[in-house]
């Protein structure tokens, strides 16, 4: 078997039995080494060389969640909490149950989709308004993984199909790398190309909120096992609103002129210290608690970097794509499918359809070429491999985000209640609708 697929296959599957993700990607990268012609300490050194391109991911996110966790100390986020429970009564009116269900989930929908191109955030926004709704989530029976399927369908579609914020890197990405591949494109052709596996995307997001999981799910009210609770809130009065709002702003503005989460994040946090949004006696137990919220999202995004090194180093993509387009032979139609369930490994593993492009651009652009793709049919194919995974990766941030504020109180598995999930709902129909818009673009 192919290093690739032997190095993901052990990665997912110790996932699934409840290993830890980041041993489950160590075990994964050794098997993958190995299996491809590594020797033990050529497989090490690699997956360490690639520990490193993982760190200013890993420092992002965790001066993300101390800003976050900072700005849920001014009482910001009670604010709009008290508007939510105002929709549902003590006697549990139907209507308003369900006005509220509605309200939450599009809220979430539309902050998910904000957070890649309107308001460049990412992930951080979940910290700060997950966990205080978990509540409200119980009271009203709210399934967590239709919660997770919202927020990981915001997380990927904007970015794969509107080229701004994360979206504008994506495209740019996938662009520039075809572009060293040999073949030039206009970038105002990508959504174009990608709109009917977005379409997919959406019709995922469809059946996980009104089939799979609109059922009633119940979890018990218990006190958030996450030091996110350890120091007090208080009542958010003018003041507070105002410098959080100048706060997040500021935060906005200088990650998109630094181009750096790391410097957006301190903006922020600073704007909190400097005008006593955030008292100077909470503030290391603050962003000591945010960050370590996040850490474990910050290791799996080191420990990925390293798989993707190792995998990479034993130059198992070559050979799998190459093989898997042999067997087809003249056939487009399963020469494109080989394509993506390929794309879809590679991103499994390393959980970054953003990394995934550069590895697959240069192997997939002359394959199609050979095979007779157009061009926008060849953005669509290398569009959707790239993309293919990162919503069900158990490595991805569109699935470790989701977790990391549905579980502060222990009641929501990482892999069963949002990687599994996301997969079905997303993997799935990716991969058909991608198929068929390569096909339908010739």
């Amino acid at each position: 078997m192919n290093a690739v697929i032997i190095a993901v296959l052990v990665m997912l599957v110790l996932s699934l039995l409840r290993v830890n993700v980041v041993f489950a990607l160590l075990i994964g990268a050794l098997a993958g080494g190995l299996s491809g012609g590594l020797s033990f300490t050529e497989t090490l050194t690699s997956y360490t060389d690639g520990l490193g391109a993982g760190a200013t991911i890993a420092l992002s996110y965790a001066m993300l969640g101390g800003f976050a966790v900072a700005i849920s100390r001014t009482g910001i986020p009670e604010l709009l909490v008290a508007g939510v429970l105002k929709l549902v009564n003590k006697e549990g009116e139907a209507t308003r149950e369900n006005l509220a269900k509605a309200l939450i989930i599009f809220a979430l929908f539309a902050m998910a989709i904000f957070s890649q191109n309107l308001i460049p955030i990412h992930i951080a926004f979940i910290p700060l308004l997950v966990p205080p709704i978990l509540h409200i989530l119980n009271e009203l029976r709210i399934d967590r993984r239709l919660i997770a399927s919202v927020l990981t369908f915001g997380l990927t579609a904007p970015y794969i199909l509107l080229p701004y914020g994360f979206g504008l890197i994506f495209h740019e990405i996938l662009a520039t790398q075809m572009e060293l591949a040999g073949m030039p494109i206009d970038m105002a052709d990508i959504p174009k190309a990608m709109a009917l596996p977005v379409a997919g995307l959406f019709l995922g997001l469809v059946v996980a909120v009104f089939i799979s999981y609109r059922k009633p799910r119940d979890y018990r009210t218990v006190e958030a096992a996450t030091t996110i609770e350890e120091t007090p809130k208080r009542t958010a009065s003018v003041k507070d609103i105002i410098v959080t709002v100048i706060a997040l702003i500021a935060a906005l503005f200088a990650q998109i002129q630094s181009d750096s989460m790391i410097i957006g994040a301190l903006a922020g946090i600073l704007i909190l210290y400097v005008f006593g949004a955030m008292k100077w006696k909470e503030a290391d137990d603050v962003l000591t608690a945010g960050m370590r919220m996040m850490a474990f999202i910050g290791f799996v995004m080191i420990s990925a970097n390293g798989f993707a090194s190792v995998i990479q180093a034993t130059g198992a993509i070559d050979s799998l794509v190459e093989n898997a387009a042999a067997i087809f032979g003249d056939n487009k139609g399963l020469a494109a499918l080989a394509m993506l369930i390929v794309g879809l490994f590679v991103t499994m593993g390393i959980g970054s359809s953003f990394s995934t492009i550069p590895i697959i651009a240069a192997i997939f652009v002359p394959l199609s070429v050979e095979f007779g793709f157009s061009t926008l049919a060849i953005i669509a194919l290398i569009g959707t491999a790239g993309a293919l995974g990162d919503a069900g990766s158990p490595a991805s941030d569109s699935t470790l985000g989701p977790t990391a504020g549905l579980n502060v109180d222990g009641q929501h598995n990482h892999i069963w209640d949002t990687v599994v999930p996301t997969f079905i709902h997303y993997n799935i129909p990716l991969v058909l609708f991608g198929w068929i818009a390569v096909m339908f673009l010739g």
